[in-house]
């Protein structure tokens, strides 16, 4: 599926409408709410919700007819059962790193076409990078700059970086079980950073990301993300990820194969 330029730029205004209500917010004593759920505390801001109606303005505005799922507002379906496109959102992806004035955060825009994720932006308004994933290409944009994303070959688990968000605080104890096994070998490890260390496999300075399982909208935007860059990105038993899926991300095949087979994938 072949996203035009046009679509492309669409998803970049949306990127543009949500760092232009972010920013002010950032490093601010903002109020700070919970959201009732699964964890004793998930905070949600201004920020979140400003930027999330911001781009669903601009989408129901000009793409009426295109459904949405937004982390902070929840789904609108398409206007017709024809049409295959929808975008999904998490205005603040690492909202916790946010409210604690630490860059790892980012607002994530995922174009799906028919359930598939075809186009994904991790804008970092702050810093200024927006990473871009579609038509199997992965860009990194800082104002007039333009890297191709690329990650790194790493063919052994004893010599990857590992990354994961927080083992536990978001995984299940037989799920911490099987992390551990990957750490052991791998030959560092580093905590938190929730989308933004995606970015950083994309960039090849992380080799291996293990997440424990992830809505839709934390997920759908890393996809082309990653796999534009020349990555992997799965559930833990190695295949495509779909809901629920506890979320595996490799710069290499052979480290995603090792990293499987201790994870409990594969036996």
């Amino acid at each position: 599926m072949i996203v035009d330029e046009k679509m492309i730029a669409f998803a970049n205004r949306l990127a543009d409408a949500s760092g232009a209500v972010i920013r002010p917010y950032f490093r601010q004593r903002i109020e700070v709410t919970h959201k009732p759920g699964v964890h004793a505390f998930d905070p949600v801001t201004e920020a979140d919700r400003g930027a999330e109606r911001a781009i669903r303005a601009i989408i129901d505005r000009e793409r009426p007819q295109d459904a949405i799922l937004g982390e902070e507002y929840g789904e609108k379906p398409a206007g017709l059962s024809a049409n295959k496109w929808r975008w999904v959102l998490d205005p603040v992806d690492g909202t916790r790193a946010f409210i604690t004035g630490r860059h790892e955060w980012g607002s994530l825009i995922a174009l799906e076409h028919d359930g598939v994720p075809v186009l994904g932006i991790l804008d970092q308004p702050v810093l200024g990078e927006r990473f871009i994933g579609v038509n199997g290409r992965a860009v990194l944009l800082e104002g007039e700059k333009r890297t191709v994303l690329k990650v790194r070959e790493c063919p052994a688990l004893k010599d990857a970086t590992l990354c994961a968000t927080d083992p536990s605080a978001y995984m299940s104890p037989d799920e911490q079980d099987a992390f551990a096994r990957v750490k052991a070998v791998a030959r560092l490890t580093r905590y938190h950073g929730d989308c933004y260390i995606f970015a950083m496999l994309a960039m090849g300075f992380v080799d291996v990301v293990i997440e424990g399982p992830l809505h839709r909208w934390d997920i759908a935007a890393m996809i082309p993300l990653v796999e534009g860059a020349g990555g992997i990105i799965t559930g833990w038993d190695g295949e495509p990820w779909r809901e629920g899926s506890r979320t595996l991300a490799c710069g290499d095949a052979r480290v995603h194969e090792q990293a499987i087979k201790l994870l409990g994938g594969r036996q």
